[in-house]
């Protein structure tokens, strides 16, 4: 969930004096905290998200990070990330032989071949654990690269044919997907149909409300 005292700077972006509901980060009247719920998944085999977040992302109403969290808050782990100084909580839940850590990653940057992957491993016993770098796209690969305790973690690269419905950010192309939809993906890619559709229609409600909100704030601001 949003986290008050989160590592942060102050948010000068368009946007950053209208007032907001201090859990959902949405302006006022447009609150998503209605449409909160909290969703267990199916069976004997789940799987787990890590939001290894940027600490610009903390303050950004535009985040989708948090969406998963308020859906699956059973499933979800953050940690704000550090180049040299991971959080000591972060590296437990690494080495707990209970998961299996994947990094969600493209595999086709080069220099990593030998930890690519093509799936998670489903019959080791141990629950997978897909760490998902939660940043822009140009901050995510600089996460990738400078972090020597991600260096061991197998990467698995996300497949698939969705197009992003994300829009309040400038993606590379329309197969990027936002932090939000990795995880749908991640979810449908794995047996967990009622928790995607679940994270997919609240993330739906949040496009909308945006958008909404958005509008709003333009049409306050255009002179008659």
């Amino acid at each position: 969930m949003y986290q008050a005292d989160a590592p942060r700077k102050p948010y000068l972006a368009k946007g950053s004096n209208v007032k907001r509901c201090p859990d959902c980060l949405m302006a006022d009247g447009y609150c998503l905290c209605a449409y909160k719920k909290s969703i267990q998944q199916d069976g004997a085999k789940p799987v787990h998200i890590c939001l290894l977040m940027h600490k610009e992302e903390s303050y950004k109403p535009s985040n989708t990070g948090r969406l998963i969290e308020h859906v699956l808050p059973n499933y979800t782990h953050r940690f704000y990330w550090h180049r040299t100084e991971p959080d000591p909580e972060f590296i437990r839940l690494l080495n707990n032989p209970d998961f299996q850590p994947y990094i969600i990653f493209p595999g086709d940057r080069g220099g990593y071949e030998e930890r690519v992957v093509c799936e998670a491993d489903l019959l080791s016993g141990r629950t997978p654990l897909f760490i998902i770098l939660d940043g822009s796209w140009r901050q995510a690969g600089r996460m990738f690269r400078l972090s020597e305790y991600l260096q061991y973690i197998p990467v698995l690269p996300l497949s698939t044919q969705r197009h992003s419905r994300y829009k309040l950010r400038k993606a590379p192309d329309e197969f990027h997907l936002c932090t939000v939809e990795v995880a749908i993906e991640l979810l449908h890619q794995h047996g967990q149909e009622n928790a995607a559709s679940s994270l997919d229609r609240y993330f739906t409600v949040f496009n909308e409300l945006y958008a909404q909100s958005r509008r709003q704030q333009k049409a306050q601001i255009t002179p008659d």
